[in-house]
């Protein structure tokens, strides 16, 4: 779905929108932006199709909440707030549709919380919200207290968004519809550019575009900190370096990374800036970690954080929701869930699993997100989870899409080499049947595969 973009009375003031109602305040990044809305003062509504935890949570902090959609619930609303998966149909957006309501994309609106800030955006196809919940966890560690949104839940923080007291605001940018186009950054973290999302873009090169034009929104006192280790990243800091409109820094193990990260054995990294070394003492697995952890190291460092302080905060990040999440563990066997959902996210939370798994296997449970994705993919899926012992893939989550005639999980199923199709009745009892002592399970995607983890715990441990 498309919102028609609105101008603001006064552009990023959240005074001009009044009383907002948002269409779909379950979602984690819609809850995100009402919770900070909520603790600056805003009066605000929501509704959405189930009663989800968030909302009780808002509920609590003053918001007005709704089970179910019905214009009634617009109330006095002024303006509205629509989740990208709500429909034109959708009782609540047609009525606010008709009464000539603006209406505006969640990006619109937490960009109208920006106002007056500092603004960290990370964006990047993978690793968004692990890298923005390191960059908020070390900031908070080291005092400066930033406001923070982020598409995640953080268990270091306790919630995915808060006001915190300092002119620092850190967010999450995503770039699956093209709306981290409307944040005003002052430092922008980009993880990697690849072919993704390509049933809003079209193509890989309007994928790079979009990147290029969010590097653009840059200010001449501005920085660009992308990661020299991916190709896409490395190329877009080429290009805005030759512009020569903002600062670009980079990071990452290549020897010309501004910020340069080094393997120093077993659980152990470090960076060197400007000739000095700094070890850093992770709690999260993975060489993709290594890398998030040296970006939010670059931003502290550009927000006049302490090296040592920066280094020392770092190790207080416990992951975020659905990034390599324990679930649980039952007859020596460690249940991980991630939300890795493109072809590099899989194979990165594989990589991880191995590193943590060792000499022992590693099973995974991995569901399609998307028909176009699947079908864009579909080899590359196969090669990333060829990478586990046993890969098991159930159908694919449809998420806002209609089928597509000839996609399923078979495109991704009949080219693995030691892997099946798996139905959602079987699943559970399919993993726990082939997994041992010692070995690590990971359920993988974007979808409701989240929910079979303490299942399979539970069938271990009966």
């Amino acid at each position: 779905m498309t919102h028609t973009p609105v101008s603001l009375e006064s552009p990023g003031s959240l005074q001009s929108l009044g009383r907002v109602h948002f269409i779909g305040i379950g979602g984690v990044g819609m809850s995100a932006v009402a919770r900070i809305m909520v603790s600056r003062g805003v009066p605000v509504s929501g509704s959405d199709a189930k009663d989800l935890p968030v909302m009780h949570d808002l509920a609590k902090a003053g918001a007005g909440i709704s089970v179910g959609y019905d214009a009634s619930n617009l109330g006095d609303a002024q303006t509205i707030v629509a989740g990208s998966a709500i429909r034109e149909d959708n009782p609540e957006l047609a009525a606010a549709r008709a009464q000539g309501l603006p209406v505006l994309h969640r990006s619109q609106a937490l960009a109208a919380t920006m106002a007056g800030h500092r603004v960290v955006t990370v964006a990047g196809t993978h690793g968004k919200s692990t890298t923005t919940s390191m960059v908020a966890v070390l900031l908070k560690e080291a005092g400066l207290d930033p406001t923070f949104a982020i598409g995640a839940n953080v268990p270091a923080l306790g919630v995915n968004a808060a006001h915190g007291s300092s002119d620092i605001f850190v967010a999450e940018a995503d770039e699956s519809d093209g709306s981290f186009l409307n944040y005003c950054p002052l430092i922008a973290v980009v993880t990697n550019v690849e072919a993704d999302h390509l049933d809003h873009y079209g193509t890989a090169e309007a994928v790079f575009a979009s990147f290029d034009s969010f590097a653009a929104l840059l200010p001449a006192d501005g920085v660009l900190l992308a990661c020299a280790d991916d190709a896409g990243a490395r190329a877009l800091a080429g290009r805005t370096a030759a512009k020569g409109t903002t600062r670009v820094l980079t990071y990452g193990t290549a020897d010309d990374a501004d910020i340069r990260l080094s393997d120093d054995g077993p659980g152990r990294v470090s960076v060197t800036v400007d000739g000095a070394n700094h070890g850093l003492d992770l709690q999260v697995p993975g060489r993709h970690n290594a890398l998030n952890a040296a970006a939010a190291f670059g931003v502290a460092l550009e927000l006049g954080v302490d090296p040592e302080v920066a280094a020392a905060a770092l190790g207080h990040f416990t992951g975020a929701s659905r990034r390599f999440e324990l679930k649980g563990q039952a007859k020596g066997v460690r249940v991980y869930d991630d939300y890795a959902h493109h072809p590099t996210e899989v194979r990165a939370a594989l990589s991880a699993a191995r590193s943590v798994a060792r000499q022992n296997k590693v099973h995974v449970l991995f569901q399609p997100h998307l028909f176009s994705r699947t079908r864009e993919f579909a080899a590359e899926f196969a090669e990333a989870l060829d990478l586990a012992d046993t890969a098991l893939v159930l159908d694919i989550y449809p998420a806002r899409e209609d089928p597509i005639p000839g996609v399923t999980s078979a495109l991704i199923a009949d080219k693995l080499s030691k892997g099946r199709l798996v139905s959602q009745e079987e699943a559970v009892a399919a993993v726990a049947g082939v997994a041992g002592e010692g070995d690590v399970v990971l359920t993988v995607g974007a979808g409701d595969v989240t929910a079979y983890g303490p299942l399979i715990v539970e069938q271990l441990d009966g």
